[in-house]
């Protein structure tokens, strides 16, 4: 005798789609927290503008960095935007503590960020898609 008491081809077909289906919803449930972290540390990354290497610069309208005191352009912010900020200010948002014309030169300088440069990881992790 079998495990499968019936003779009908479409019942053993019919459990182990259901078997299937069982092992992937294990895995979608072992995935999601893993996304969920992943998400909450994106939230929390910080980018520091600028990046501790060029400390003492300022940042242009452009996002370039000149020497301090360059007129029109921005002293650097107390302290590393969160990336929550930063990824409300790429939807429309501002960062926090800027007007207007620092915060577009702030989000430029961030937008420029090359690899290697302290906030780019944070930066890139803010623009992949969510599943």
């Amino acid at each position: 005798m079998t495990d499968e008491p019936s003779s009908e081809p479409g019942e053993v077909s019919r459990r182990r789609a259901l078997m299937l289906g069982a092992v992937g919803a294990s895995a979608v449930v072992s995935i999601r927290p893993a996304l969920a972290q992943t998400a909450a540390s994106v939230s929390t990354c910080e980018i520091p503008v600028p990046d501790p290497a060029r400390a003492g610069s300022y940042i242009a309208a452009d996002g370039s960095l000149v020497p301090a005191g360059t007129p029109g352009a921005f002293a650097p912010p107390a302290a590393p935007f969160k990336g929550e900020d930063v990824k409300r200010a790429m939807h429309g948002g501002q960062l926090p503590g800027t007007d207007y014309e620092s915060n577009q030169a702030y989000m430029q300088y961030i937008r420029r960020l090359q690899r290697g440069t302290s906030g780019f990881t944070c930066f890139a992790s803010l623009q992949m898609p969510r599943g």
